[in-house]
């Protein structure tokens, strides 16, 4: 218990303004949802969950605000993993493990998704670090001080399935995550 409060006290001063603008837009997509909603960033070779809404609907859902689980088998992490820099895909390729028979373990294969994921916009999992449960996460793209915009973050949501609802979940995390990426500019520094 201590190891992890002190974890999450960390994240505070590094994540603060992202969590605060964030919040109304998360709120939002967890109102229309009821589902569990999730903000995170990387950290290495993981995904870093620094927000999350818990829904109503019973899907098992493991992570929790402060804990680090493997990109690879996460919505958000997929998206993380699919935006950052070709030396961390390399080494988190390196050291896929199986969480679930549906995890993702084969380096070609995931590379295929990840070159979706970027061309697509979102990232979907099925069943690969929980059973009965499925995300969908999409980026969250913020101007940074050299005046580029970069992936800062990932929303994701997670859902018992999402076969009707797909293309109306990702619409509305797309224009969240939109949200939050101007929001993040506009709080920038001149």
């Amino acid at each position: 218990m201590g190891r992890r409060i002190w974890d999450v006290g960390l994240l505070a001063p590094v994540q603060t303004e992202l969590r605060q603008v964030a919040s109304p837009f998360l709120n939002d997509i967890h109102a229309a949802t009821l589902a569990t909603v999730h903000l995170a960033v990387r950290d290495r070779t993981h995904v870093l969950y620094i927000e999350r809404l818990s829904g109503r609907a019973s899907v098992p859902v493991v992570s929790q605000v402060g804990t680090r689980l493997p990109m690879h088998a996460t919505g958000v992490g997929k998206v993380l993993l699919a935006h950052a820099p070709e030396q961390v895909r390399d080494r988190a390729l390196a050291n896929l493990t199986r969480i679930t028979p549906y995890t993702i373990t084969q380096p070609a294969r995931l590379r295929e998704q990840l070159a979706r994921v970027a061309r697509d916009g979102y990232a979907r999992t099925v069943e690969e670090m929980s059973l009965g449960a499925c995300s969908l996460a999409v980026p969250v793209v913020a101007p940074t001080l050299s005046g580029d915009a970069a992936v800062v973050a990932a929303l994701g949501v997670v859902v018992p399935n999402f076969r009707r609802d797909k293309a109306r979940l990702v619409a509305a995390l797309q224009v969240a995550a939109q949200g939050i990426g101007r929001s993040l500019g506009s709080h920038s520094p001149d």
